[in-house]
């Protein structure tokens, strides 16, 4: 990290911030206004009690992702944490919803690499999953020239990818649920957590 010295209050100001470690999590949340099932969500996923920055969808050169063990340990409550976040809600029973991140990770460590988030109705746990790393893998595979047919299947695109030896790895964490019998709110997220 490059750091440069604030003279007017003797401290340092962070240039480069580029996380080093990700980890991965997921919830769902209940409750009858949506704020509060989606804090209910936060909760269930380990992640409520930071303050939660948005961030696009690039997995950073040389991040290694960690169990989320491992990765709360190095938080403290009501820092500012950096998330990729997918993020779906309903108040009508039954409703099925989802929500994933996908991520593929170039074979060079020293490439960055894609993120994807998906919210979506109707989609199992699989097809969301699926959906999620298809995005994300295309979105890497744009920048490696690496070709693809978006109109094939994803298991043929992914052998495609298996093949072309340049994306080492898509992976995805899915959350999924049914919207409360009672017309409670229901909100499902998944998030990839950035730490420096």
């Amino acid at each position: 990290m490059k750091k440069k010295s604030d003279t007017a209050s003797g401290g340092t100001i962070n240039l480069t911030y580029v996380a080093r470690r990700i980890f991965l999590t997921k919830g769902i949340g209940v409750h009858k206004e949506k704020l509060a099932s989606f804090e209910m969500a936060l909760r269930n996923a380990n992640i409520a009690e930071f303050n939660i920055v948005r961030v696009s969808s690039i997995f950073p050169p040389k991040c290694k992702i960690i169990p989320k063990s491992q990765g709360l340990k190095h938080l403290n409550a009501g820092q500012v944490l950096h998330c990729v976040i997918a993020e779906s809600s309903t108040d009508e029973p039954y409703r099925q919803i989802a929500s994933s991140i996908g991520i593929a990770i170039p074979k060079d460590s020293s490439v960055y690499g894609y993120l994807s988030e998906v919210h979506t109705y109707g989609q199992t746990e699989q097809q969301a999953g699926d959906y999620a790393e298809d995005l994300a893998a295309q979105m890497l595979a744009t920048i490696l020239g690496v070709p693809f047919n978006p109109d094939s299947s994803w298991d043929e695109r992914k052998e495609n990818w298996k093949i072309s030896d340049e994306i080492v790895r898509t992976m995805n964490i899915t959350e999924t649920a049914k919207g409360d019998r009672n017309r409670k709110w229901t909100t499902v997220i998944s998030a990839a957590v950035l730490i420096p």
